[in-house]
């Protein structure tokens, strides 16, 4: 009962929160108008068509499902690692996708964006480079997971990767010009608005699959909540549920760090919220608290960022204020909070 009636809840806490990024924003526009465009009619004000049509809703989407995936991900990882401090950052995914998108911000100078063009040609060298530094990351991780067997080794592992790639970053950084160093700090605050309608059709079917290929794992988290010999007795090959659960997780992180930059404190904040308010650790009803959950958090965050006196606020300014607390608690009452039961 209190599953369901905390699924109720945040569906319809996403829903109210869905329609005041669509009425509130750095433009005053009047409901009505907002209503019309929504309908797929015209304002009759061609500035508001195209401010709700071509950004407020793509961010509305784009901010819902990276919550979401980043909360599924760091839910998988907490699970995996059996860790409540696990994210969808400490393997390195997120960090990895910071470097390839230095690479081509700092090391290349902007040389790969212009050889491709102007603001088309720069959007698609830094989404390559993320994708291919995300990639290049899960890859490393899945060939030591076939030698590590331990997970807190390869927690260690992923570890020492994202320390890696963030002194390469350093060490770019020190040596890239003025520009690239703006860009690339730009991008580093994290963006929800950065998501166009053309580009909305990969970033969406991508995280759904991902999100879908997560239910089919419920019987294989639920094992690996009894401890890993369990698991193996309960017939669980959990050498291979490992490896599939990184891939998962890779995806969903990489993605949404190369739309969106890196997003912080979602993954690592989100599923403890979701236990917490559905009472439970069975991944069937956790999943799609998560998610929702994801999504609110990351819908909240949108409207606060929107809404600052001297303009846009940057997400990774809103997200600690919101997570350091919450972790700050889960720190101090650990001994009295069994989440893995």
């Amino acid at each position: 009962m209190r599953q369901s009636l905390t699924i109720i809840i945040l569906a319809a806490l996403l829903a109210l929160l869905a329609v005041a990024c669509l009425l509130y924003g750095s433009v005053d526009i009047p409901a009505q108008a907002v209503l019309d465009v929504v309908m797929g009619n015209s304002s009759g004000n061609v500035a508001w068509d195209i401010i709700v049509g071509q950004s407020r809703i793509p961010m509305i989407a784009t901010a819902a499902l990276a919550g979401a995936a980043l909360s599924v991900s760091g839910l998988l990882l907490q699970t995996t690692f059996n860790n409540p401090l696990a994210g969808p950052s400490i393997l390195g995914v997120s960090t990895g996708a910071g470097l390839g998108v230095a690479i081509v911000m700092l090391a290349t100078g902007g040389t790969v964006s212009t050889l491709l063009g102007t603001t088309a040609g720069s959007y698609i060298a830094t989404l390559l480079g993320a994708l291919v530094g995300a990639a290049l990351v899960l890859v490393i991780l899945i060939a030591f997971a076939a030698i590590v067997k331990s997970n807190t080794m390869l927690l260690i592992v992923g570890i020492l990767i994202s320390y890696l790639a963030s002194s390469v970053i350093s060490l770019l950084n020190s040596v890239a010009n003025e520009e690239g160093i703006h860009s690339y700090v730009t991008w580093g605050f994290g963006n929800f608005s950065g998501v166009s309608a053309d580009q909305m059709p990969i970033y969406v079917i991508i995280i759904v699959m991902a999100l879908v290929a997560t239910t089919f794992m419920i019987k294989p988290l639920n094992a690996l909540l009894l401890g890993t010999r369990y698991a193996e007795n309960l017939g669980v090959n959990t050498h291979r549920t490992r490896n599939i659960l990184l891939l998962i997780t890779g995806v969903l992180t990489a993605v949404v760090t190369a739309f969106c930059g890196p997003i912080g404190f979602l993954g690592l904040v989100v599923p403890h919220v979701a236990r917490f308010m559905t009472a439970t650790s069975n991944h069937a009803r956790l999943i799609p608290a998560t998610i929702l959950a994801g999504a609110d958090v990351a819908l909240l965050c949108t409207l606060i960022s929107v809404n600052g006196a001297h303009g846009i606020i940057p997400i990774n300014a809103i997200t600690p204020i919101i997570g350091v607390p919450i972790i700050i608690y889960i720190i101090v009452n650990r001994k009295r909070i069994n989440y893995f039961n």
